[in-house]
């Protein structure tokens, strides 16, 4: 079963996640040409999750996982889970 790829920003908060990231920042272009191959493999994704309909938890969505994985590379992160406490302390992981 596969998680959604769904957003939550607006839940508790007044100010978008973008208005913290400036204008000219060189992940911009980057999340914009992900979010289009990502759309692109989306009915692989479904392909690949389809059969895993069993029951369980649902996982992380793999878009999810390859946007954090891209994060490693600019900013020199060393492991998986030092990029997980950096997702969820760091603002500007988010």
């Amino acid at each position: 079963m596969r998680g959604a790829d769904g957003y939550t920003e607006a839940m508790f908060t007044m100010a978008k996640r973008d208005d913290f990231v400036p204008a000219n920042h060189p992940l911009r272009p980057i999340r914009i040409w992900l979010n289009d191959a990502l759309k692109r493999m989306e009915a692989v994704f479904a392909r690949m999750y389809k059969s895993d309909a069993k029951g369980g938890r649902a996982s992380i969505a793999p878009q999810k996982l390859i946007r954090a994985l891209l994060l490693q590379v600019p900013y020199s992160i060393r492991s998986e889970r030092m990029l997980t406490l950096k997702i969820s302390c760091d603002m500007q992981f988010r």
